[in-house]
């Protein structure tokens, strides 16, 4: 087969379309002929030598597929040669074929096709995992998205809002800001020109956020422990701004509040296994009767993923860029 491979650390040009082993499925695994991938900013780090994959997991970036399975390992149940999925990985996505553990596996949702559903795994997890899950988002209370035009932002607008909840957004420009507006956000925050803590205050009545779910990371720290309302809820799960920040105990004391942070990527597979089982139980419902929907922003072939890599660090996208396997439209 052949599979997106980094060679070298580096920039896009990094990444060489090259012949490689086929995966072969092992205990519990399915093997997925893959249809689509995505980028997300764990594949940027990778290939800039940031993040390594886990201990043995593919080599290759992607951390999600949709596909048909070609071929169940032993011990596998509930999944048969044929079946169309989409997958949740540790790695291996920018490949024409990938080992899944059969517990990271989901249905393509009713009504939707084989290649968008390439868009949901690693955000629909995410944000279940974190704002539901973990931070325990109520109908009725308000949760603050930072990056809402993201592929994991205009998940959580959607979710949120299908469960009841106030959406805030914030994002860096006008027509990003729009779109999530479309999606049901409630309050738009243009991060450039407005101090998100000042206009969720005003927003609330000074209440702040119940949950806020942040990609920023040290730099966002203090504001968004501001921004959080009493009993609060902080869920750290990107690190753009930094991973060092200083944290005022005594505000999150006098708040009751608390600060989260996680990753999906490194989690036992008894525990990815738990948020997709929750995931398919929660959120496929409510995507297959279209409450809830993919937003994917462009559609690039898989061989020429340098330049969905270029599409993402522009940020010049609203949610998902999709990687298309050859032959695939």
């Amino acid at each position: 087969m052949y599979a997106i491979t980094i060679p070298e650390p580096g920039g896009p040009e990094s990444l060489v379309w090259a012949e490689v082993p086929d995966p072969v499925p092992g205990e519990g695994e399915v093997l997925v002929d893959v249809a689509a991938s995505a980028v997300n900013r764990a594949d940027l780090l990778q290939r800039q030598g940031f993040y390594d994959p886990p201990p043995g997991s593919s080599p290759y970036p992607g951390l999600e597929c949709s596909g048909r399975i070609s071929a169940v390992g032993p011990g596998v149940s509930g999944w048969a040669v044929g079946d169309e999925v989409c997958a949740l990985l540790a790695g291996g996505g920018y490949a024409e074929k990938v080992a899944v553990p059969a517990g990271q596996l989901l249905p393509v949702p009713d009504g939707m096709d084989l290649i968008t559903a390439a868009a949901l795994p690693e955000v629909t997890a995410t944000v279940w995992s974190n704002v539901f899950m973990i931070a325990h988002l109520r109908p009725g209370e308000t949760l603050l998205v930072h990056g809402g035009a993201s592929g994991i932002g205009t998940m959580a607008v959607q979710l949120a809002k299908a469960v009841g909840a106030r959406v805030a957004v914030t994002a860096g420009s006008p027509e990003k800001l729009a779109r999530c507006a479309e999606l049901g956000a409630d309050i738009l925050i243009d991060y450039r020109e407005q101090d998100f803590v000042e206009e969720i205050g005003k927003a609330t009545g000074g209440a702040g956020a119940d949950v806020i779910l942040d990609i920023v990371g040290a730099k966002y720290l203090d504001r968004n422990v501001k921004a959080l309302a009493v009993n609060g809820r902080l869920a750290v799960i990107g690190l753009q701004g930094g991973v060092k920040g200083e944290l005022n105990l005594g505000a999150l004391l006098r708040k009751r509040a608390a600060v989260t942070a996680t990753s999906l990527r490194g989690r036992p597979l008894g525990e990815k296994a738990a948020i997709v089982a929750a995931v398919r139980e929660h959120v496929w419902p409510l995507i297959g009767g279209g409450r809830v929907h993919a937003v994917v922003d462009r559609k690039v072939p898989l061989a020429d993923a340098a330049e969905g890599h270029r599409a993402l660090e522009s940020g010049d996208h609203v949610g998902k860029v999709l990687l298309i396997a050859p032959g695939r439209s």
